[in-house]
């Protein structure tokens, strides 16, 4: 596990995995965001440092060490998680990417009902898969945010925790969402719901066009929908 400069601040952990698709050495291409909508179209963790080929390596050796040895990884990462220093704390899973398939997500269940001691969250847009594997018995030590500009945004229902992103901090307010851009621990732990300021990012903002991810997506569901009915 890791800690970006952000996480660092709240004493946060992570792990992380490439985000949306990438290929390996060996020529497999693995989809990591497959509930990915809008959202891939102004991904922070497909820009900036994310690029830089030693963080690239990294992810892509992470991913692969969860595909050619789930077993292995998660023996690792139980031991890691058992250091003095997770023990109360947080462990964010994923900055980048998503849980891609059922193994890796139950794999993650089983390292957080064996480190009951430390804690875990994460935003994801893989909604059916957690009503599947999360919610019919949540961990007591795992939060989780549905966050909008996914395919599955129609899944969502009222009641659940969700984060947007909105073009600035005004527009999050407007909303009646409440920022966590002071912490990121606010997205589990804060009032909900949740916005997220979009990264400063000029093609980023150009392609949001003023809208929030829930916004586009509903957009572009709606036009994809018009097109399947169209005589």
């Amino acid at each position: 596990m890791t800690q970006n400069s952000e996480l660092r601040a709240d004493g946060v952990w992570n792990w992380t995995i490439p985000a949306l698709a990438t290929r390996l050495r060996d020529g497999r291409v693995i989809k990591t965001c497959p509930a990915a909508g809008v959202c891939a179209q102004a991904c922070y963790a497909r820009n900036g440092t994310y690029n830089f080929p030693g963080v690239v390596e990294r992810h892509q050796q992470n991913l692969q060490y969860v595909l050619d040895d789930l077993p292995g990884w998660q023996r690792q990462m139980a031991a890691e998680l058992a250091h003095p220093r997770h023990r109360g704390g947080w462990i964010r899973i994923h900055d980048a990417g998503d849980f891609f398939s059922d193994h890796y997500l139950a794999a993650w269940l089983r390292l957080v009902a064996f480190r009951p001691s430390v804690n875990f969250y994460c935003y994801t847009k893989e909604i059916s898969r957690f009503r599947r594997l999360v919610e019919p018995a949540p961990p007591r030590n795992l939060r989780w945010v549905f966050s909008y500009g996914g395919k599955q945004d129609h899944l969502i229902r009222p009641g659940d925790r969700v984060a947007d992103v909105f073009p600035d901090e005004a527009a999050i307010r407007s909303a009646g969402y409440h920022s966590q851009d002071a912490s990121d621990l606010l997205a589990v732990l804060g009032p909900a719901p949740v916005g997220i300021p979009a990264n400063n990012i000029p093609q980023f903002k150009r392609r949001m066009a003023g809208r929030s991810f829930r916004q586009w997506q509903a957009e572009r569901d709606t036009k994809r929908a018009a097109r399947r009915t169209a005589p």
